[in-house]
């Protein structure tokens, strides 16, 4: 099985016998080597003294005190902002527990970047058999937002980290670790050089084609039916359509904002102007294997699912909205 996406840090982590992903020492300590946390020259004693005490116990408790009583105001927000979130991980089972409970209690003060971390780290563990590049670059959706282009008719999705340069502080330290450049040169996905994913995978330098019809949008609803099998227990199917003909919006879920916008102007009746027509990167539908999961009133019927640019042509994926906004009967996960 070919290894990808090193950089989210999966080496570091467990699986539990249901296949979720368990936090170890190793993991944690990664946090802690994040450059935020890079002891500066005149760092006070008392953070050094945490800094060493945590890397000696990545799981030892910290008290809001010992926080307060840091003196660099920038350090002391971000040793909070971290702590809180290791302590959420350490709450929780399983990465994917603790992601649930982000996602349907609130992200609260829990930095995005985090956030899509977790997405990322999952991902790696739900797609860890796959062998088609065409799927995992589609899965990059999922935790890294994209800047699309219209070129010879075709909608091409391309990293916005990339295009806009990575910035001269590293994302992860894992990214400095192994030795990822700073600039890349980005090429479109294809048939012919998908060989080439498996070494480039943590570059996210490979654009990728979400024109209707072709391949890559089929390749995301894989991903999307996957994701909600993983996380809810459930079995989906997920169909990418070409046009909006015969659907009923008895149910349907937004991707991201602007899909959400989109999805709530036709459940109101209303109907879209060109820009917002324009706007529609993918359209699926979803239905579930098992009728029984589903709430009585939209039992026999699809949940539509919306995936939509900004106008300024950012593709932003929440793929929270899916785990929050089925019809099931019970969301249940061991926490």
């Amino acid at each position: 099985m070919r290894d990808f996406w090193l950089s989210c840090g999966h080496h570091l982590t467990d699986r539990d016998a249901g296949g979720g992903l368990l936090v170890t020492d190793e993991f944690l300590k990664v946090y802690l080597a994040r450059p935020e946390l890079s002891l500066l020259p005149e760092a006070c004693a008392v953070e050094r003294g945490l800094h060493a005490k945590l890397f000696s116990d990545p799981r030892r408790g910290v008290s809001a005190e010992e926080i307060a009583a840091i003196v660099d105001p920038d350090a002391r927000e971000s040793w909070g902002l971290i702590i809180a979130f290791r302590d959420r991980l350490l709450r929780h089972k399983t990465l994917e527990a603790a992601y649930l409970d982000l996602v349907r209690n609130g992200m609260g003060h829990t930095p995005p970047l985090f956030v899509n971390q977790l997405v990322h780290i999952i991902l790696r563990n739900i797609l860890d058999d796959c062998e088609d590049p065409f799927v995992l670059r589609a899965a990059e959706l999922f935790f890294r937002p994209q800047r699309m282009t219209l070129h010879n008719k075709s909608l091409i999705a391309a990293d916005e980290e990339v295009i806009a340069g990575t910035s001269a502080s590293p994302l992860s330290p894992l990214v400095s670790m192994l030795g990822i450049p700073a600039n890349a040169e980005i090429d479109v996905l294809t048939d012919d050089n998908a060989p080439d994913y498996w070494r480039r995978s943590d570059l996210f330098d490979m654009a990728f084609d979400l024109t209707a019809g072709h391949a890559g949008l089929e390749a995301l609803g894989r991903v999307l039916s996957r994701w909600v099998e993983h996380m809810l227990s459930v079995e989906v199917d997920v169909e990418p359509l070409v046009e909006m003909r015969d659907v009923n919006f008895t149910w349907y879920v937004g991707l991201d904002a602007e899909g959400t916008r989109i999805g709530n102007l036709l459940w109101n009746g209303e109907s879209l102007d060109e820009a917002s027509q324009s706007s529609i990167v993918g359209l699926f539908r979803l239905t579930f294997r098992d009728a029984g999961v589903v709430v009585d009133k939209i039992k026999g019927e699809a949940v539509y699912l919306i995936l939509a640019m900004t106008p300024d042509r950012m593709l932003r994926m929440k793929p929270q909205n899916l785990l929050t906004g089925l019809p099931l009967r019970h969301l249940e996960v061991t926490s």
